[in-house]
């Protein structure tokens, strides 16, 4: 008769190797991080229309100088600003 040999660590023992989402107890990326994000991608490609083909596309879509041409690119400089404080933050974090 053959017997079987029990392995030398409990599988309880090991160690739980699965990747967490968070960093520091923080999310990785919050809503507001997504809705930068948009409004930097949406700033991005208008700028490079306007540099490749002369075309704002966000003055196309809501007509050129008119009050929502103008929010749109407030809340794309805004998104701006955040992504910069955040960037800071993440290299400062980093440091220490």
């Amino acid at each position: 008769m053959s017997t079987i040999n029990t392995p030398t660590m409990d599988r309880r023992s090991i160690p739980d190797r699965r990747v967490t989402a968070r960093t520091h107890g923080r999310p990785a990326m919050s809503a507001l991080d997504y809705i930068a994000m948009v409004l930097l991608i949406i700033g991005g490609l208008n700028w490079g229309m306007v540099g490749l083909f002369d075309i704002d596309m966000v003055g196309v879509l809501f007509a050129p100088g008119s009050t929502l041409t103008r929010v749109v690119y407030v809340l794309v400089g805004l998104a701006a600003l955040y992504s910069v404080v955040t960037m800071a933050k993440m290299v400062g974090s980093k440091r220490s």
